[in-house]
């Protein structure tokens, strides 16, 4: 067997054989929607080989599976980001092995800053195609024709609409917008921001892309959402910091554990 094979088999045997029909992966404080899951299985990153050891406040490192809304999910919290090691393919064995459970479909979450004054901290925004600023690709280097992927839908359509009919359900306002990805750790400079808006980004971060990249890679359906923790360089208001992002995360963590918990409730009714 592979090493995908390997560390899906080692799951399988703790958390059970049935294919989670969701998997989560969580951004920086948005942790607490892992208490959510029932019947969970919780495996630390370090039982399972070619799992990253983040090194980030913020991110546990844990692999939940179990049920969120009556769906099986497998809940990731925390991720490995590009600025951490220098490796943009840093999440490929985890996405592959969730691909080789079975898993249909990846949501991801992360912590963004806003570029648009109408989008203010604690706002969620469904992320509808992305910017890669960084010029990175976690592919560079696979062989094959694979390695050529079609990103035209990468955030899926219909998923996406999904959580908006989720949020209008709930009360929530979803914001949708384009998601740029520079590579951290430091915040980007308001020269920055001002070209990127002008590019047509709403939101900025240092996560999301290169997982999307490689669930499409590996054929898996994906959707993601911003929770919004400030405004961009160089806008009124702006306030970039690790620390901020956390705190402000933490103010949004019901609206989005209502939104995440409603979007998993729509497996268990298909």
């Amino acid at each position: 067997m592979s090493s995908v094979q390997d560390t899906a088999a080692m799951i399988t045997n703790r958390a059970g054989a049935e294919a989670p029909q969701l998997a989560i992966v969580l951004g920086s404080g948005l942790g607490e929607l892992a208490d959510r899951v029932k019947e969970a299985t919780r495996i630390p990153y370090e039982d399972l080989p070619g799992f990253p050891r983040s090194g980030v406040t913020g991110h546990a490192g844990t692999l939940i599976c179990g049920f969120l809304n009556g769906a099986r999910v497998a809940v990731l919290a925390g991720r490995s980001h590009y600025y951490e090691h220098g490796d943009a393919g840093a999440m490929q064995h985890p996405i592959a092995v969730l691909a080789e459970l079975g898993c249909p479909v990846l949501a991801l979450s992360n912590a963004a800053g806003s570029t648009r004054e109408n989008m203010p901290p604690g706002s969620l925004m469904a992320i509808s195609d992305h910017l890669n600023w960084s010029g990175l690709n976690p592919l560079i280097g696979t062989e094959s024709d694979k390695r050529f992927v079609d990103l035209s839908d990468a955030y899926d359509p219909e998923l996406r609409g999904w959580f908006e009919r989720v949020a209008e359900a709930q009360g929530q306002v979803l914001h949708s917008g384009v998601y740029a990805w520079f590579s951290g750790p430091a915040f980007e400079t308001p020269a920055e921001i001002k070209a990127i808006r002008m590019l047509g980004a709403d939101a900025v971060g240092m996560s999301t892309v290169p997982e999307v990249i490689l669930a499409r890679y590996h054929g898996m359906r994906a959707a993601a959402v911003s929770v919004v923790t400030n405004f961009a360089a160089g806008m009124a208001g702006a306030t970039t910091s690790h620390a901020h992002t956390k705190i402000e995360a933490d103010k949004a963590k019901e609206g989005f554990i209502a939104l995440f918990s409603g979007f998993a409730g729509t497996f268990a009714q298909s």
